[in-house]
């Protein structure tokens, strides 16, 4: 229902407490169990707390909207502050499932909703009523791009419905079994046999303890079936141990005609464990009596640096070079290896075996029995007809996929990635899955459970509870999938496999780890399964049976969305992601495990590729064509989002930077560009960005904090059809007069200098996307690529505008650090530098910022600066020594920011905005002339600088008699 004035601002569109979304969104990235996204894997998942953050901030009203309620502007103030502090309290990953904090964030929206409905919200005391209302009265949320399901999932843990919809059927059905299917169980008991019936069960526990039954019982009967294949090894003690992983490396015959075509190893690594005090290596020793003519031997010990440096070279000549033959030395290059590949004509052999020890992991030779085991002929031909059959699609060959492509050495297609035993026993995990079903049926059953429809049809009895499971069963064979192919590396220091997907490509590995998956450590099945119970009964316990959820299989430019939604979405990157292609690794064991579950989501061989939005250039024949594709597309979506999203509230879309995509020039990209352009085209005005992180890097010494945002969200508002046409002049002049104030805004939000380029894009665009179009001297019609060049001249020459605020000495040293850096330079061109500000050598000398000594000329290195300085003594203060100083003492190992802190506070608060404005004009310096760690220490000054503030508020007795540097 759409809410009566369509001018109110939202909260969104004025301000949010950055630094709190930014600090949770970088914690949240650190939890490893129990998270949402532990249930599958998929690509460019945004944070749940930014998400959660947007949406709330995108749908409560702004107090400036209701000056009857809130007249003055600090009645404002102190109401945005407030709201502030709820969502301050509401992002943390820790208190994301309490029941008091949600109902809190619900209830303000609620409140809002209700305001614009002209009546009053319901109780605040009543979470039942509260939840209520907002399924019947407030605007649906709708992702169409929906991904990994935060978007969704979030707006559902805000009460509201969501709706979802993607092309790809892997992140539909990972969205589906995160939104629409733990409510239609919610707080119901579990029905395995040996369930506690005396125990409430909150949320999805009761289907996270089916979950983890049937896992168990399929791990059992896998054991049951080939678990002669995964056998034991003896320990030195007699006593046997499980085996975690065996540890394999490819070979290819020598290219050398001395070695008689024996294999050799094509090793990157023979360290086995890096954990201090239980190091363990693998070495190579000839032996003629072993096959080829040498065998591995296993080492234990502690390794010098120098010999680790060589023993992580494996059988490489040097780092990132060609391999060699360990039988005679001779080079073996990279295209040899890649034409040995693609004839099939690769080898492998057991380098090591992982054993649990009665003292922790022990690594252990090969021996006969385990490398018969690997072997056996039982396994071949269901590894062939799975080769032949389900797993015969392509593997990427395209290099866009970001972590690289083993395809050009011959893993070629989905089958070639795993070895016979992995197959099998995923076969054999991928056919339990029917039987789960008909044994969760049976078991339903038994406790009255009606069979009811399929849980496609929007069924809710024992034939939908089945598919759930079977599903969420299908999403850890998938997992373990990901922990059990040749491309899983060995982790030497956590001492486990790693996953493949560790970054979004394919790359080749050499040397690779084969999980015990019947185990019960890292690479099994049954821990993965585990790790999904965890997840569904402690994230997912909040989800309860009012909640309504929706996730369709639709492409985005062809969908016609629910009338007056709210939309919040995370669009593809331009050409940063190849989802499609990555996503086939699942989508062909999903499609085999969940065929009959989900016939409609798996109807095809794989995933679509040439509709994905992306910009996939051997896809349309060129990158022009590329462009137009990704261009069109993404318009017809945005109009489509528009002619059915509300007229009461905006737009938020997600943008992914890539740290590649800063020119010298600003952010000038192909993709972004493109990208906004498309928002243009659609018919939006861009009313904020706003950089979100999801790394918590911003405040800590010596890390690279010069790393862009990960996101940017665009607030978004529909343009009115009568706005008006501008010319170019039009366009710059009204960029002269409202960036300045929009920068300095920019600034008091927190927004640091790493993320100004960014941010100062949205005032610049909300300008140029409120003309209806901009025309050149020539009348044709400016670009967004020409627009966002010109808001980033603009912001350099505002910033550089501001330099006349400094003081002299000041001025002169960023003239001199634009000229020479931290470098040495010639005393000539220092006095005539410093002429033109009426200073002689002298005095920048005697101010303490500069050295001229026998032709030579710098600024003074911060080192060189005196650690017991102080503004109230200075008697020549400037500027640049306030912002030096400021970093030295931050940067030091015994300084830290109660000294600089103790520091701003002996300052005016002239000359403290003075340092603050002076490090984001110096990082800008740095940013242009690629300056990269110069650069850190200038962002973690200004985001440094409101913290800096606030403690010195505690030394403000101390500050000396009041002067500025314009009394000198």
């Amino acid at each position: 229902m759409s809410m009566t004035n369509p001018t109110k601002k939202k909260l969104i569109e004025v301000s949010l407490p950055l630094e709190a979304i930014n600090k949770a969104c970088g914690e949240e990235k650190s939890v490893r169990h129990g998270h949402p996204s532990s249930m599958h894997l998929w690509w460019a998942r945004r944070p749940l707390a930014a998400c959660r953050a947007v949406i709330f901030a995108q749908l409560v009203d702004d107090p400036s909207s209701w000056p009857d309620r809130f007249p003055t502007s600090e009645d404002q103030r102190k109401e945005r502050e407030r709201l502030h502090k709820v969502i301050e309290t509401m992002v943390p990953w820790e208190v994301s499932s309490n029941p008091h904090v949600i109902n809190a964030a619900r209830w303000e929206i609620a409140r809002s909703v209700a305001w614009g409905l002209e009546r009053e919200p319901p109780a605040k005391s009543d979470p039942d009523g509260v939840l209520a209302f907002l399924q019947e009265y407030a605007p649906p949320i709708y992702d169409p791009f929906c991904g990994g399901g935060s978007i969704p999932l979030e707006a559902q843990r805000l009460g509201l419905r969501a709706f979802g919809s993607d092309l790809n059927p892997v992140p539909v059905l990972i969205s589906k079994a995160l939104v629409e299917i733990p409510p239609k169980f919610s707080g119901e008991a579990p029905i395995n046999p040996v369930r506690d019936l005396h125990r409430a069960w909150k949320g999805a526990e009761g289907l996270a303890a089916d979950l983890r039954y049937y896992g168990l019982w399929m791990r059992d009967e896998a054991e049951r079936r080939i678990g002669h294949l995964y056998p034991k090894v003896p320990l030195a003690g007699g006593e046997e141990a499980t085996v975690i992983a065996w540890i394999w490396t490819r070979t290819v015959a020598s290219p050398d005609p001395a070695a008689r075509g024996a294999h050799v190893p094509l090793m990157s690594s023979f360290i086995l464990s890096a954990k201090a005090g239980k190091q363990a290596w693998s070495e190579i020793v000839r032996d003629p009596s072993a096959p080829e003519g040498w065998r591995f031997d296993i080492k234990s010990g502690a390794l010098t640096a120098d010999d680790q440096k060589i023993k992580k070279l494996g059988t490489k000549a040097g780092k990132g070079q060609a391999f060699v033959c360990v039988l005679t030395g001779t080079p073996i290059d990279r295209t040899y290896i890649q034409a040995e590949g693609k004839a099939q004509r690769l080898g492998m052999r057991l380098v090591a075996i992982v054993a649990e020890g009665p003292k922790g992991r022990t690594y252990l030779p090969a021996n006969e029995h385990h490398i018969a085991a690997a072997a056996d002929p039982t396994m071949s031909s269901v590894a062939a007809e799975a080769r032949a059959t389900f797993l015969n699609g392509s593997t990427p060959t395209r290099a866009m996929i970001t972590g690289g492509v083993c395809s050009a050495y011959g893993l070629s297609t989905w089958g070639h990635l795993f070895s016979d035993r992995q197959l099998f026993a995923l076969v054999t995990l991928s056919d339990l899955v029917g039987e789960v079903r008909k044994k969760v049926i049976a078991d339903a059953s038994s406790v009255d459970y009606p069979l009811g429809e399929p849980l496609r049809q929007n069924g809710v009895g024992a034939s939908a509870y089945a598919d759930a499971i079977a599903t969420y069963l299908a999403f850890a064979i998938d997992k373990t999938a990901d922990l059990n192919n040749s491309l899983a590396r060995w982790e030497p220091i956590a001492q486990c496999p790693r996953q493949l997907f560790a970054r979004q490509g394919m790359a080749m590995v050499w040397d690779f780890a084969e999980a015990n998956i019947l185990g019960n450590r890292s690479g099994s099945f049954l821990t993965i399964v585990e790790g999904q119970q965890k997840s569904l009964a402690a994230t997912l316990r909040w989800q309860t049976k009012g909640l309504s959820g929706t996730i369709t299989n639709k492409a985005a430019q062809d969908n016609s969305f629910l009338p007056e939604a709210v939309f919040s979405t995370d669009p593809p990157y331009y050409d940063n992601i190849g989802y499609a292609v990555l996503a086939d690794f699942f989508y062909v064991w999903l499609r085999r495990s969940l065929n009959d579950v989900w016939p409609d989501l798996f109807r095809l061989s794989s995933t679509p590729k040439k509709e994905e939005l992306v910009a996939t250039r051997h896809l349309h024949e060129s990158p022009a064509k590329a462009e137009a594709f990704f261009m069109n597309g993404m318009s017809s979506a945005l109009q489509n989002v528009r002619a059915s999203s509300s007229d009461d509230v905006p737009v938020t879309i997600y943008y992914a930077f890539k740290q590649s995509e800063v020119a010298d020039v600003g952010i000038t990209s192909a993709g972004w560009a493109s990208f906004l352009q498309a928002v243009f085209d659609s018919g939006y005005i861009v009313d904020g960005t706003w950089p979100i992180r999801t790394e918590n890097a911003s405040r800590m010494v010596g890390q690279s904090a010069n790393a862009l945002a990960s996101s940017i969200v665009l607030v978004c508002r529909k343009r009115s059809p009568v706005a008006a046409v501008a010319t170019r002049r039009e366009f710059v002049s009204r960029l002269k007069q409202e960036m300045p104030a929009a920068l300095e805004k920019i600034r008091d939000a927190g927004v640091g200098p790493v993320d100004m380029a960014q941010s100062a894009l949205g005032p610049g665009m909300g300008i140029f996307t409120g003309f209806s179009k901009v025309l050149e001297p020539d009348d044709s019609e400016m670009q967004v690529r020409t627009a966002i060049a010109l808001i980033n001249e603009m912001r350099e020459d505002i910033l550089g505008e501001e330099d006349s605020h400094y003081d002299a000495e000041t001025r002169f040293c960023i003239d001199w650090f634009q000229a020479f850096g931290s470098g040495d330079g010639k005393s000539g061109d220092a006095i005539g530098m410093a002429n033109a500000y009426d200073l002689g050598l002298a005095d920048l000398e005697s101010a303490g910022v500069f050295y001229a000594k026998g032709g030579v000329a710098r600024l003074l290195k911060r080192a060189e600066l005196p650690s017991n300085w102080s503004p109230t003594t200075d008697k020549r203060l400037t500027h640049w020594e306030c912002a030096q100083h400021l970093i030295r003492i931050l940067e030091a190992k015994d300084g830290g920011e109660a000294s600089a802190a103790r520091v701003v506070a002996a300052m005016n608060p002239e000359d403290a905005g003075a340092a603050r404005a002076l490090a984001y004009r110096l990082y800008d310096i740095c940013e242009k002339k690629g300056w990269a760690q110069e650069a850190q220490v200038y962002n973690l000054l200004a985001e440094e600088f409101p913290h800096l503030e606030e403690a010195a508020l505690e030394f403000e007795g101390e500050r000396g008699p009041a002067q500025s540097v314009l009394d000198f």
